[in-house]
């Protein structure tokens, strides 16, 4: 009797991770190393370090014995990335990010305050009491308001603390957990690729390739609805097909058990009714304020900290109570926090052996010698397969665009037509790339291996990126301005 082989089992993300960053710290040893310079300019209220076109130096690599275990730098060269610098380079990492842990941090404190008082499960409740025969028109709603918030405010970090909250939503509509995983992390990343007002994505790159802010927004609007429109009806056939045979649920075999009662009901009250419209009212500040303020990270923590303090005091929630919900509101954070600095720690590496820059300059150099449809359709290509390495919109944007933007000029193809390029590749490859800090935190979140999730997720992927494609080859078409 033969015996079969056992299934490929991707490992946990953490040691995926460490995995990319120990491939790409080989890499700085093979890769040509070589730099831009750079100059600080201000992008929409903000001062960023863009490369400056032309400027590209091949520089040499200094190999040594030293340089294997402690690295050996030497002035005017390159240092090929060492053991000293592959184990370091997730401590730098978590430093590098650690505005965006902290800020996961608090809101996942916030909504444990939020949770202990009982407004979530209780809305939740009242809500699907109301629509609990209308689960596809429930999930419309709630996949456009997260795509409408991830295309106009670039929202991200803020929904994972969501995710539980959703499981219990799919859990009540009879789906399983990729459902609940889908309604927040599909809509939110349609919407983030698809962007319209997006600060972190659409607002730098037409900032950097000096084009007026919120421009182009005709075709914007529609791609975002030709894009959602998609996403809603393959999540949709998803749900239909498992609940008439829950066998064909890609977790048939999870018994979707949630902890702590979480799927309970709690009565609901009239401090409910005040914790959502005041907790909803600042909520609309700190969207207001990211997009006229400038604020950044710290400042909306502070205004998702000012949530928690407000639901104590209108739920009278007795202070020791408070603080451990905080504390465990956090806890259940920690996986998902510590991904993202995990994550970064790949950007530390390229950029410790200089190889980064050597990317950039080789896919220009490819892309200035093909006909314009095709440089277009390569351009797509590149910024998904660069945002493996640069898991950062605004990164990603400092890094490519002005080199994009002046390349779009000589194959004549219009700087608004590499804008949507930029945003469609950076923004739909976070549904999928292993290094999303989001969606690997939501993942643990929801506890979904992330195999599970690429069965679901990669044939979807697969048809928004043709419909990129499409529309950017309409957009070089039409001269899109």
């Amino acid at each position: 009797m033969l015996s079969s082989r056992p299934r490929f089992k991707i490992p946990h993300v953490f040691v995926l991770l460490t995995m990319v960053i120990a491939i790409c710290a080989a890499f700085t040893w093979i890769i040509p190393s070589g730099s831009y310079q750079r100059q600080v300019k201000n992008v929409q209220g903000h001062e960023r370090t863009l490369l400056v076109p032309g400027t590209y130096q091949h520089i040499d690599k200094h190999y040594s014995v030293r340089g294997v275990f402690l690295g050996d730098e030497v002035d005017g060269k390159a240092t090929p990335v060492g053991l000293h610098g592959f184990l370091s380079a997730i401590p730098r990492g978590l430093e590098a990010a650690a505005d965006i842990i902290f800020f996961i941090f608090i809101i996942g404190g916030t909504f444990g305050i939020l949770q202990r008082t009982g407004v979530i499960t209780a809305a939740l409740g009242r809500l699907l009491r109301k629509l609990s025969d209308r689960g596809p028109a429930l999930t419309v709603v709630l996949m456009t308001v997260m795509a409408v918030g991830g295309s106009t405010l670039g929202m991200g970090e803020e929904f994972i603390p969501l995710i539980p909250i959703f499981l219990i939503v799919s859990k009540r509509l009879g789906y399983d957990r990729v459902f609940g995983m889908a309604l927040v992390i599909v809509s939110a990343q349609v919407g983030f690729a698809a962007s319209t007002t997006n600060p972190f994505t659409v607002n730098v790159a037409q900032g950097i390739a000096e084009l007026p802010l919120n421009s182009g927004m005709p075709l914007r609007i529609a791609f975002f609805c030709c894009c959602l429109t998609l996403a809603i009806v393959y999540v949709l056939r998803y749900g239909a097909r498992i609940q008439g045979n829950p066998a064909l649920s890609l977790m048939k075999d999870d018994p979707f058990d949630l902890e702590d009662g979480a799927s309970g009901d709690v009565a609901y009250q009239r401090y409910h009714t005040a914790i959502i419209l005041v907790c909803g009212a600042i909520f609309g500040f700190i969207l207001f304020a990211v997009q006229h303020y400038g604020w950044w990270m710290s400042d909306m923590a502070g205004g998702f900290f000012l949530m928690g303090i407000v639901a104590i005091f209108l739920a009278r929630l007795p202070l020791a109570d408070a603080s451990q919900a905080f504390v465990k509101g956090m806890e259940e954070m920690v996986v998902a926090a510590l991904v993202v600095g995990f994550a970064r720690g790949i950007s530390v590496v390229l950029a410790d052996g200089q190889v980064m820059d050597t990317i950039v300059h080789g896919a220009a150099s490819v892309l200035s010698q093909v006909p314009r449809y095709i440089a277009i359709l390569g351009m797509l290509t590149f910024e998904s397969c660069l945002n493996l390495l640069i898991p950062s919109g605004s990164g990603q944007a400092a890094v490519t665009m002005p080199l994009m933007a002046p390349l779009s000029d000589i194959l004549g193809i219009t700087r608004q037509t590499a804008v949507l390029a930029f945003t469609s590749g950076d923004g739909f490859s976070n549904s999928v790339i292993p290094t999303s800090g989001i969606l690997m935190a939501m993942l643990a979140l929801a506890r979904i291996p992330y195999g599970t999730w690429l069965r679901f997720m990669l044939p979807l992927f697969a048809m928004l990126m043709t419909l990129a494609g499409i529309f950017l080859i309409i957009a070089v078409a039409i001269g899109y301005n």
